[in-house]
C-alpha cells in the first residue's frame, strides 16, 4: 500500500506513512460516529417495547448515559489523532515536496527553463503546493477513510441481514459511478480551468515586469483590457470546472438518498411478514440516515480527487525530469578554454553555431566580437556548460567539460552578466554570494577592489542597508559594480565577462573597466564585446559571424587584414561621431 501512495501521489516514503496512518484514523473516526447509531437504535428499541407487549424494566438510563459518554470520548478522542496526524503529517510533507522542488531545479540545466514557462514554474511550486496541501489535509486521507470504513460498516449490516442491508446501499455504486464515470470531462474541464489560469499569470507577470514601458507608450487601457478578457477567460474556466463538478456530485448525492426510501418499502415489508424485528428496522432507518453522510462526502472528495491527480501530475513532471548523470569531480591542466569544431541549436535546423574552433588562454584576455545573432553569447554560456554542443567539443584545461556537472563546473567560473541580477537583502549578503563562507572583511576587501565601498559607505546603513528587488534603490553602475565584487571574491580561475559596460555612462564605464582589470589579472578571460574600443588591448579577438570563426588575432593584426572587425571599427566610428542636426 505504501508504495502505491508515493507512486500515485508522488510522495516521500515519510508521506505514505503519514498518509496511512492518516486513513486509519479516519476510518476509526468515521466508524466513532456509527456508535451512537448503535446505542440510539438500543435506546428507541427499549422505548418502544412496550407498545409491543414487552415491560419497561428493559430500560437503564444510567447504562445509556454512562456509554454515551464514553462513546462522546471516543468520537473525541479518534478525530483528535485524526486531525493531528493527517494535518502535521500533510504539512510536513508539503515542506518536504517544496524543499524537493527547489532542489530538483537547483540541479537542471538551462534547457529545463527554455521548455518551462516561468510563470507556470511558479505556479507549480506555489499554486499546486497549495493544492497539495488541502487536498492532503482535507480530502485524501478522508475519502479512502469514508470509503473504507463504510465498507466495513456496509459488510456488518450484510451479515446482520441481507436484505436490509442490499436495500440500504443498492444506490451507493449507481450514485459513484455517475461522479466516476464522468472522469474524463472533469480532467478535461480542470485541465482548461489550469491553462486559463496559467495564461493569466503570464499576463499579470508581464504586465509587473513592463509596466515601465506600457505608460511610457500610454498603452495602459488596451493593455487592460487583454488582461480583463484573461481575467474573465479563467474566472468562466473555473466556474465551468466548478459547475461540472457540482451538478455530478449533487446528482449523485441525490440518487444516493433512494436508498432511504428502499429501506422504508423493505423493512415495512418484512415487519408485516415477520421477518425482521423492530430493533433492525429501527436499526437500518438510523443507519441509512447516517451512513449516506460519509458516503456523500466521499463523493465531492472523489470528484476533488481527479483534479489533485493534475496537481500531482505536473508536480511528477518536474520531479521526473531527466537529469544526466555526470561526475562532480574533475581535474585539469590549468584553465585554457579550447573550441574544436563546436556546433549547437537552440532549434532544431536552426544553427546558432555551425563550426567554431578557438583557444582562449589563461593569463590572457581573448574577446568575441562581431554583428550581432552571431552566437558571441552562446559561445560564452557553452563554456560555463550551461547547455550541451551539438557536435564538436569543449575544453577545460584539456578537460571535456561534456561529462562534468554543470555545478561543479561552475566553481571554476565567475560570470558578470549585463542584465545584473541583485536579491532583496544586504548590500553586504549579496556581494557574499559570489563565496557563502567568506568573512565580512573578505566581503569589504572585493567591494574597495571593485570600486564599491565609497557609494556603499553614503547609503544609510551601509553594507547592511537593504538594497530592494534586484538592486531598485541603486543605479546601473553601482549594480554592476556589485556583480564584479561578487566575482572578485569568488575569485575563480575563469571570467566570462558579457558586455559588463555596454550601457553605461562614461564616469561609470571607467570605474568598471578599472575594477575588471584588477579582476582578469592572471586568470582566463573571455569578454563579449559590442564596442570595439573596450576590446582594443585584448590579447586575442575572435570575430564571430554566421556561426563560425570570421577571423581572429590582435586589434593590429585583423585592422590589417581589412576584414570584417575592420569594417565594424569603421562603422562604429563612423556612428561615434554622428550628432544631431539642426
Amino acid at each position: 500500500m505504501k508504495e502505491f501512495f508515493q507512486k500515485k501521489y508522488a510522495l516521500t516514503e515519510k508521506g505514505a506513512d503519514d498518509l496511512i496512518k492518516g486513513i486509519l484514523y479516519s476510518v476509526l473516526a468515521y466508524i466513532s460516529l456509527m456508535l451512537p447509531v448503535a446505542l440510539l437504535a438500543i435506546v428507541l428499541n427499549a422505548l418502544l417495547a412496550p407498545l409491543f407487549g414487552a415491560g419497561t424494566d428493559s430500560m437503564n438510563l444510567p447504562l445509556y448515559i454512562g456509554s454515551g459518554i464514553v462513546i462522546l470520548a471516543v468520537i473525541f478522542a479518534m478525530h483528535y489523532l485524526q486531525y493531528t496526524v493527517t494535518y502535521m503529517g500533510t504539512y510536513e510533507e508539503s515542506e518536504r515536496r517544496r524543499i524537493a522542488l527547489a532542489e530538483k531545479l537547483r540541479t537542471l540545466s538551462i534547457w529545463f527553463f527554455q521548455e518551462h514557462d516561468l510563470s507556470d514554474l511558479t505556479g507549480t511550486i506555489m499554486g499546486d503546493c497549495a493544492g497539495f496541501e488541502h487536498a492532503f489535509s482535507h480530502t485524501v486521507p478522508q475519502f479512502w477513510g469514508s470509503m473504507i470504513s463504510t465498507a466495513i460498516v456496509c459488510i456488518a449490516l450484510l451479515v446482520y441481514d441481507w436484505r436490509m442491508g442490499l436495500a440500504l446501499l443498492w444506490v451507493a455504486p449507481a450514485a459513484f459511478a455517475i461522479v466516476f464515470l464522468s472522469k474524463k470531462l472533469q480532467t478535461l474541464q480542470g485541465k482548461k480551468h489550469i491553462e486559463a489560469r496559467l495564461d493569466l499569470a503570464d499576463g499579470i507577470q508581464e504586465c509587473l515586469e513592463t509596466v515601465q514601458d506600457i505608460k511610457a507608450c500610454s498603452l495602459e487601457s488596451q493593455y487592460l483590457k487583454k488582461l480583463d478578457a484573461k481575467m474573465e477567460r479563467a474566472e468562466k474556466a473555473q466556474i465551468s470546472s466548478e459547475m461540472l463538478t457540482a451538478s455530478l456530485v449533487t446528482t449523485g448525492q441525490m440518487f444516493l438518498r433512494l436508498g432511504l426510501a428502499s429501506v422504508i418499502v423493505v423493512g415495512n415489508s418484512l415487519m408485516m411478514k415477520g421477518e425482521t424485528t423492530l430493533f433492525s428496522y429501527i436499526l437500518f432507518l438510523i443507519a441509512a440516515s447516517r451512513l449516506y453522510d460519509p458516503l456523500s462526502g466521499a463523493m465531492s472528495n472523489m470528484a476533488e480527487l481527479f483534479s489533485v491527480d493534475l496537481q500531482v501530475e505536473r508536480l511528477k513532471r518536474i520531479q521526473n525530469y531527466k537529469e544526466e548523470d555526470r561526475a562532480k569531480e574533475y581535474r585539469t591542466d590549468g584553465y585554457d578554454i579550447t573550441f574544436d569544431h563546436v556546433k549547437f541549436s537552440y532549434e532544431p535546423g536552426k544553427p546558432v553555431l555551425r563550426d567554431v574552433s578557438f583557444t582562449a588562454k589563461q593569463g590572457q584576455v581573448t574577446a568575441l566580437v562581431g554583428p550581432s545573432g552571431g552566437g558571441k553569447s552562446t559561445v560564452a554560456n557553452l563554456a560555463a556548460g550551461f547547455y550541451n554542443v551539438d557536435g564538436g567539443k569543449i575544453l577545460l584545461g584539456g578537460t571535456n567539460i561534456a561529462p562534468i556537472d554543470p555545478t561543479a563546473l561552475m566553481k571554476d567560473f565567475s560570470v558578470v552578466f549585463q542584465n545584473v541580477v541583485l536579491f532583496n537583502n544586504t548590500v553586504m549578503e549579496n556581494i557574499r554570494v559570489g563565496r557563502k563562507d567568506a568573512t565580512d572583511e573578505q566581503v569589504i576587501a572585493a567591494a574597495k577592489t571593485a570600486r564599491c565601498h565609497e557609494f556603499i559607505e553614503k547609503l544609510p546603513d551601509g553594507y547592511q542597508t537593504v538594497i530592494g528587488e534586484n538592486g531598485s534603490t541603486l543605479s546601473g553602475g553601482e549594480c554592476q559594480r556589485l556583480s564584479i565584487a561578487r566575482a572578485l571574491l569568488k575569485d575563480a580561475p575563469v571570467i566570462l565577462l558579457d558586455e559588463a559596460t555596454a550601457s553605461l555612462d562614461v564616469d561609470n564605464e571607467t570605474e568598471i573597466q578599472e575594477a575588471i582589470s584588477r579582476l582578469v589579472k592572471g586568470k582566463t578571460v573571455l569578454v563579449i564585446a559590442h564596442r570595439m574600443r573596450t576590446v582594443e588591448n585584448a590579447d586575442k579577438i575572435v570575430v564571430h559571424d554566421g556561426g563560425v570563426v570570421a577571423e581572429s588575432g590582435t586589434h593590429e593584426e585583423l585592422m590589417k587584414a581589412n576584414g570584417l572587425y575592420a569594417k565594424l571599427v569603421k562603422l562604429q566610428t563612423e556612428s561615434a561621431e554622428w550628432k544631431l542636426k539642426k
